[in-house]
């Protein structure tokens, strides 16, 4: 008749290590007050879109719009971080039959949580992107911000009598939506090489326990 295991209570320096762990609490405290202050830039936005919305265009309705998504989804990537990362790396959350637990946390790990972050950070970029085309388009041929032409642009602009709120330069470039748009491709195929690699060993991982079985 086998005995049943016992658990040997860990030793000094290892249960020093381990309670280390705790020393990551405030970062994610951090993060759910950057959180907060999201939701303030947020509200601030909805309101400038509620007021402005009898007077602005149609462009810039979807500017706001966009940057109203960007917000949410660079929130969601905190709650991802925040749930994700204590329950990984910190405390058991104990959700178990909670009506709202996430469906993603029961399965999370390591290895998961930086699928998920790599396509919340390629969503994100891709809203940045999409604004940026917005924006270049709307400049429609205005002069670089703080070049001669673009001074001479705002001083006749003035000399005109125009409202001092309109833009009368860009700092959108060619190359730089050129790069904006290679570094978004660059995260794309970074989350492509993270699935894989995480694919390849997971497959290794079940590999292994087939031949161990």
């Amino acid at each position: 008749m086998s005995s049943p295991a016992t658990t040997t209570p860990p030793g000094l320096l290892a249960g020093l290590i381990f309670s280390s762990r705790w020393l990551q609490l405030p970062l994610y405290l951090g993060l759910i007050a950057a959180q907060g202050v999201y939701v303030v830039l947020f509200v601030k936005e909805l309101w400038h879109l509620i007021h402005g919305a009898a007077s602005l265009g149609e462009q810039a309705i979807m500017l706001i719009v966009l940057g109203l998504i960007d917000v949410v989804m660079i929130s969601n990537l905190l709650v991802m971080v925040i749930v994700g990362g204590y329950e990984t790396f910190v405390s058991r959350l104990r959700l178990e039959g909670h009506p709202d637990q996430p469906e993603w946390l029961s399965h999370v790990n390591a290895s998961v949580l930086k699928v998920k972050l790599a396509m919340a950070i390629i969503g994100i970029s891709s809203i940045h992107l999409l604004k940026t085309f917005i924006e270049a388009g709307m400049a429609g041929g205005l002069p670089t911000c703080g070049t001669v032409d673009a001074l001479q642009a705002a001083k006749l602009w003035m000399e005109m009598g125009g409202a001092a709120n309109v833009r009368t330069c860009t700092t959108y470039t060619a190359d730089g939506i050129m790069w904006q748009a290679i570094i978004h491709a660059i995260f794309i195929l970074s989350a492509i090489g993270i699935a894989w690699t995480d694919r390849l060993m997971h497959h290794a991982g079940n590999h292994r326990e087939k031949h161990a079985g």
